[in-house]
């Protein structure tokens, strides 16, 4: 190893050894990133910034998913060296240094910079912070899964995703119980999806308020089009729909704008029909446009999957 020092070293010119001996040394993060730039001034120029960056927010990101302030580190315990940088070398090679009194040192070197596994680096940088900061050692999976789980929209993608896999009949970490639990969750405040909307249409009937019993003696449950001939004839159907009037808003607040409009709507058909004070075709023509708003619910959620959330 030293051998091979001796010779990239001797392999170079003096005036291009002192300038990368006087290369400036990044630190970010209260001294706990710090990357070095063992490599010619125009690799150095372009791509020390971007990776102090990209390492910086990481941690950053991690110190917040713990809602802990940046501690100041007397010695930098995330070092990254950046190597010639000329090559198609993805490695990222890992040297840790455990420290007596100290938090352990994580040493990553990037041959070539611009063809860095990124993937690869973030789970190294993740590991790194969990050694240093909280004394953890993760495994890539574990640090992967960690790191995804911090965030808002990507923890909503992977249970999204998750769901979908068990309504296909894959198996997956969930019970029934829990994945049912799932659907019922607002996963992303202020979004919805295709499946939030569909799931709250899938509660759009009415059923009779006390268990074994039906309808008129015939239905066990009806939708708010048959609801609206029915309320005449039995009692029930005017009570189950007061009793669900509320539970809509409930589930579809928390999600989408249009989402939430659309139960409002569903909500204000079903106080009216309990009421029971307009006619049939004023009724009819509510449930109409409650239905519409579900519509525009749905494409809008389609469009969401398509753009953000992926």
């Amino acid at each position: 190893m030293v051998l091979a020092l001796l010779m990239f070293a001797a392999s170079l010119s003096r005036a291009e050894i002192i300038a990368r001996m006087r290369a400036p040394v990044l630190t970010k993060v209260q001294g706990l990133v710090q990357v070095v730039a063992d490599c010619p001034a125009d690799v150095r120029r372009e791509y020390q910034s971007p990776i102090a960056s990209f390492a910086a927010g990481i941690c950053t990101e991690l110190y917040r998913g713990f809602r802990e302030q940046p501690r100041r580190f007397a010695e930098p315990a995330v070092c990254l060296t950046i190597g010639e940088g000329r090559t198609n070398d993805t490695r990222v090679v890992v040297r840790v240094q455990n420290r007596e009194g100290e938090p352990p040192r994580t040493r990553l070197f990037l041959p070539a910079p611009g063809s860095t596994d990124l993937a690869k680096l973030q789970t190294e940088i993740v590991k790194a912070f969990m050694r240093a900061v909280k004394g953890q050692e993760l495994s890539d999976a574990e640090a992967d899964a960690f790191y995804r789980d911090l965030d808002p929209v990507r923890r909503a993608a992977d249970e999204y995703a998750t769901l979908e896999r068990w309504k296909r009949g894959e198996k997956t970490s969930l019970t029934d119980e829990e994945a049912l639990t799932l659907m019922r969750k607002v996963l992303q405040p202020g979004v919805a999806r295709a499946v939030d909307v569909l799931t709250f249409a899938s509660r759009l009937r009415l059923y009779p308020p006390t268990y074994g019993h039906s309808f008129s003696n015939v239905y066990p449950s009806v939708t708010f089009a048959q609801a609206i001939d029915m309320a005449a004839v039995d009692p029930r159907v005017r009570f189950a729909a007061y009793a669900k009037a509320p539970l809509l808003v409930a589930y579809s607040g928390g999600r989408s704008p249009e989402l939430a409009a659309a139960g409002r709507a569903y909500s204000d058909f079903l106080f009216e029909l309990a009421r029971f004070a307009r006619t049939k075709d004023e009724l009819h023509k509510q449930l109409e446009d409650a239905d519409i708003r579900l519509n525009v619910a749905l494409e809008e959620a389609r469009k969401a999957e398509k753009g953000t959330l992926k």
